[in-house]
């Protein structure tokens, strides 16, 4: 698993899940494009079957498994929607589904998880010792590992997303894109850069332990604390011996950006407010950046809303302005 994705990978992905996900709408944001002088519009991936784009990757990882691996059920270390997802399409498929957690995954997303009949582990307080459950149960039980991002079943799935994006708007230019272990990002890059080369993909992360921008300006792989914060599906590590993810952002990504808790929550508060759209953290941080001027357009440009797995109590607690929020995470 050296190699990085390609266009062609991509587009297989794609006739191979098409039947399992749901092409997402990409809808002009009137609000956002008035104040950036530029089109921009909005992909609705929060829309996707299991309230996040996590489901692309997953179904093209498990529809790419051999009869004799699907027999031996599958794994993964998440945050909530990676586990989600699996969850759901192994389901689908008949398969035993066990997903790895840290203390910090927030108890909405464990529900979510535990209806769709996957079995739960909760390993330490963070993705590293989620992953250490991972790795033993694959020695010692059999089971067969398909990680959050760094695999190229689940990149080329997650870039099914940038192609939808190039078909929908033509002539963008930019793609604002979450950033976390990568899956999603070195995916779309792929996607959107092997259709338009020219259109930059600016990755978005949180300031409070962005693991891949450390990563990224250290020149390889790092460890970072994880550190809550309102966009906790882009907490943990992209492992220290990442083989496709973080070569493939260094190469394909523009810019990184990162953005304070408070710029994340004016990003879910504006998507509620302005844009009738609930969206977790992780999900709000394009339109955050665009927000807070830390990014800006150069012309049409398309802001991925990737998920929507936020507790409700939480989300009305920001949309409130409960400033105890950031001041926690801050």
């Amino acid at each position: 698993m050296t190699r990085a994705i390609a266009l062609v990978d991509i587009r297989t992905a794609r006739e191979r899940i098409a039947n399992k996900i749901e092409r997402t709408p990409t809808v002009l944001s009137q609000s956002l494009s008035d104040r950036a002088g530029h089109p921009i519009h909005l992909k609705l991936e929060h829309h996707q079957t299991t309230g996040a784009f996590k489901l692309r990757g997953a179904s093209n990882a498990i529809a790419a498994l051999s009869p004799q691996e699907r027999s031996r059920g599958v794994v993964a270390a998440s945050t909530g929607n990676h586990g989600r997802a699996l969850a759901h399409a192994a389901k689908l498929e008949g398969m035993r589904a066990v997903i790895c957690m840290s203390r910090l995954v927030p108890e909405n997303k464990l529900d979510a998880i535990r209806r769709l009949g996957a079995e739960i582990r909760i390993v330490g307080n963070s993705q590293d010792d989620a992953q250490q459950e991972v790795d033993r149960l694959v020695a010692e039980e059999g089971l067969v590992m398909l990680p959050p991002f760094d695999h190229p079943d689940i990149i080329a799935g997650q870039g099914t997303l940038g192609l939808e994006i190039m078909e929908q708007v033509p002539g963008t230019a930019s793609v604002l894109v979450p950033l976390s272990g990568g899956g999603l990002a070195a995916g779309v890059a792929a996607a959107v850069k092997g259709v338009s080369p020219a259109t930059k993909v600016i990755g978005i992360s949180m300031a409070r332990g962005a693991a891949m921008k450390a990563s990224l300006d250290a020149g390889r792989p790092v460890q970072v604390e994880e550190l809550p914060t309102l966009a906790d599906s882009l907490g943990g590590g992209i492992g220290l011996d990442n083989q496709l993810t973080f070569g493939m952002c260094r190469g394909l990504l523009d810019d990184v950006i990162l953005l304070s808790e408070d710029e994340i929550a004016a990003g879910i508060r504006h998507a509620y407010a302005e844009e009738r759209e609930i969206v977790e953290g992780a999900g709000a941080v394009g339109i955050g950046a665009l927000l807070s001027g830390k990014a800006k357009a150069n012309g049409p440009a398309v802001l991925i809303l990737s998920g929507r797995n936020i507790d409700m109590g939480l989300h009305r607690r920001i949309v409130c302005g409960d400033p105890a929020l950031t001041e926690r995470v801050a």
